[in-house]
């Protein structure tokens, strides 16, 4: 487990955007960063961490003007809170900066004029969508109206959510500014272009040059093979950005100057410390190993534009781009009609960030597969590695050391078994190295298993109630203490919090990886406990507070107001229509619905309840509330059924997911159709609908009991 020889290595995650908060989609990266650079530092090696906000682009002003402060106001207020957000997930970055910076402007401005003194700028003028209330040019994003193939309304400018049409902001009909309601007027404008084409040959030989991961080279051959199209790096005022040199009123598009930022905040960094030079970074020919950790979404820009970008200044290109895949919860997108976009401080309201970054780190790999946050999962991994197995290994050890004087046993008793912990810590750190984490922690909570085995076996609370067995009874748990010891100095780089912890229980200054001496007449401290169970509700908690704040956040009362409001109305109108529902189902003083009448069995056990699975989900034209589900119940039998679920789920967040329906209701003509049975949900409606979901196993066809 000795050190290699100690590398210069700088890390960085991509730039957060300063106009949001934080959220968990965000958070694997930091967190799987994190626990590299974490690791790499454990190993004896000088490892830098650096990021910086975003703030540049259309969105930032338009953000801090609805504010009604400056962009460097608002991008200073989302830094401060990105920044505690991050400090509190124990996101420990070397520096973290901005790249609205004096240092990222001379370096954009520098890597500008070089592409463009060797011939890679070139200047023509286009046609684009122009608000005429706002005199602003506005981005696709910006611009919506009624899709030219299916006519629907409210379509952005790109692409049709209803059929799946993508199309020019010119051909959208009846189109209207986002930012203003004012119908766009085509207006031409000088724009500035990066030459991509002409690093096709480069970049077919950097991509397949083992610096990306195998799927993301493949991905990127299609966009090599179809023919590669010069880049749009300018915007017209106005725009919160950099001007572009010699070009007065244009700015640098925000994907220009952004990861430029990792070279500004490292060259930030390199001002206030002896110890780094940025040269020996960042110039062509240098050792220094360069890794940047994105999302896939962000790939075309860190892998064929940014590289050539740097070649053509004459600046080194990373080592390794390493591609991660989005965040899922509970197998669907993370959904904000469904509360699961959730921010990183909604959850540290509720829950330790420790769980958190392990169940990261137990189901990471290196591939860019997308990754599900399964809530249920969540809480049960936690509970059963960390707190039955982990800390478990300290807590049911440490008192019958302290009642022996609080001091390790002089002698090992198992030398053989801790010396075995000791030797996987060469399997272990390649599995980190290599970013397979979820195989680092099935490994290392073998060993924790083995831990437990070895305790339970021995039984030293047995033991201690035999006159004479005192020292027996030490050396078991001097034993355990060093493989709990050697088990936190591999999980340190994931956990640590708990590390420290480990160190302050063990009266230890740190937690060295290559540290192979087995602590013998080592004097610790009373032991306190380390970790609490996670709990259901609190993760119940989280989902119901990400619904209140984004409830907030659209203007719309939450479910306790929505409800407090009908009683009063219901009060104040005496409408049949409102008597009517007065004799649904009684009310408590709460609220809440009470539960209805008392049946009997028989009748219950008429309804026919069926897993099924949901083929295929459409939007029902002409229908505000309605989907229509194709639904499998098993024996290759589908059903149609409407369901009126609209305003909760789009179609594609449902496709391949299982629900429970009613099987056996006579089938209901529609004027959209025949509706064969039903589906169950819970929710009092509008966003707040949740379909009922079974757990894995459980087959189309299967009879609820």
């Amino acid at each position: 487990m000795t050190a290699q020889n100690s590398r210069n290595i700088l890390v960085t995650s991509a730039l957060p955007y300063a106009n949001g908060s934080i959220h968990l989609g965000h958070l694997l990266e930091y967190i799987q960063t994190d626990i590299w650079v974490r690791f790499q530092k454990s190993r004896g090696h000088q490892c830098t961490y650096v990021c910086a906000d975003d703030a540049h682009g259309t969105a930032i002003m338009l953000r801090a003007e609805k504010e009604g402060i400056s962009p460097e106001e608002q991008i200073a207020r989302v830094k401060a809170e990105h920044e505690k957000d991050f400090a509190d997930f124990q996101i420990a970055f070397d520096n973290f900066h901005s790249t609205h910076s004096e240092e990222n402007r001379v370096l954009s401005a520098e890597i500008y004029k070089a592409c463009r003194d060797k011939g890679y700028i070139a200047t023509r003028s286009i046609k684009q969508l122009f608000d005429p209330v706002k005199e602003i040019f506005l981005a696709d994003r910006y611009i919506k109206g009624e899709c030219p193939k299916c006519g629907a309304g409210d379509q952005y400018g790109d692409n049709c959510e209803v059929c799946g049409a993508t199309y020019t902001p010119a051909e959208l009909k009846n189109p209207f500014s986002v930012i203003s309601g004012a119908t766009p007027v085509e207006k031409e404008s000088e724009h500035f272009f990066f030459k991509l084409p002409e690093f096709q040959s480069f970049l077919q030989e950097w991509t397949r040059s083992g610096t990306l991961q195998d799927e993301v080279a493949n991905k990127l051959a299609e966009w090599l093979d179809s023919g590669l199209q010069e880049w749009d790096i300018s915007r017209d005022a106005p725009y919160f950005g950099f001007e572009i040199p010699d070009a007065p009123g244009k700015y640098f598009y925000v994907w220009l100057d952004a990861p430029i930022g990792y070279m500004a905040s490292f060259k930030n960094l390199c001002d206030r410390r002896d110890d780094l030079n940025f040269d020996d970074y960042w110039k062509v020919g240098s050792e220094a190993e360069v890794y940047h950790f994105i999302g896939k979404d962000i790939i075309n820009f860190h892998a064929l534009f940014w590289p050539s970008m740097l070649t053509a200044a004459e600046y080194r290109t990373p080592t390794a781009v390493n591609a991660h895949g989005f965040v899922t919860v509970n197998g669907a997108k993370m959904s904000k009609s469904r509360g699961t976009f959730i921010t990183a401080r909604t959850y540290l309201d509720h829950l330790n960030p420790t769980y958190l970054r392990y169940y990261f780190a137990a189901k990471l790999s290196s591939s860019v597969d997308d990754f599900d946050l399964n809530l249920e999962d969540f809480v049960q991994r936690v509970n059963s590695d960390l707190v039955n197995k982990l800390v478990n290994i300290a807590s049911r050890s440490a008192s019958f050391v302290m009642k022996a004087g609080g001091q390790l046993s002089s002698q090992c008793a198992e030398p053989e078994m801790l010396q075995s912990f000791i030797d996987r810590g060469d399997v272990i750190a390649d599995f980190y190295e290599k970013r397979e984490f979820g195989r680092a922690m099935k490994e290392i909570m073998t060993l924790a298993d083995r831990a437990n085995e070895y305790i339970q076996e021995k039984a030293p609370w047995a033991m201690a109630k035999e006159e004479g067995r005192e020292q027996e009874v030490l050396d078991v748990c001097s034993v355990a203490l060093n493989l709990f010891r050697q088990l936190m100095t591999y999980l340190a780089p994931v956990l640590p919090e708990l590390a420290q912890k480990t160190c302050e229980f063990m009266n230890l200054d740190n937690l060295q990886w290559d540290n192979r001496a087995i602590l013998l007449g080592h004097t610790i401290n009373k032991f306190k406990p380390m970790l609490n169970r996670a709990e259901m509700d609190k993760v119940n908690a989280i989902l119901f507070d990400t619904q209140e704040l984004l409830a907030k956040e659209a203007g719309t009362s939450t479910q306790k107001e929505d409800k407090t409001a009908a009683k009063k109305d219901a009060k104040k109108d005496g409408s049949k229509k409102d008597e009517k529902k007065a004799k649904g189902p009684a009310t408590r003083e709460d609220g809440s619905e009470a539960i209805a009448e008392t049946i009997e069995f028989p009748d219950f056990a008429k309804v026919d309840l069926r897993i099924a699975r949901i083929v295929k989900a459409d939007h029902v034209e002409g229908a505000d509330k309605l989907l229509q589900l194709t639904l499998d119940i098993g024996n290759g039998e589908l059903r149609n059924v409407f369901s009126g679920i609209k305003s909760a789920y789009k179609p594609e967040d449902l496709e391949g997911k299982l629900t429970v329906m009613v099987a056996n209701l006579a089938p209901r003509k529609m004027k959209f159709g025949m509706s064969e049975g039903m589906v169950l949900a819970a929710g009092p409606g509008g966003s707040d609908i949740w379909l009922l979901e079974p757990h894995d196993g459980a087959q189309p066809g299967m009879r609820v009991m």
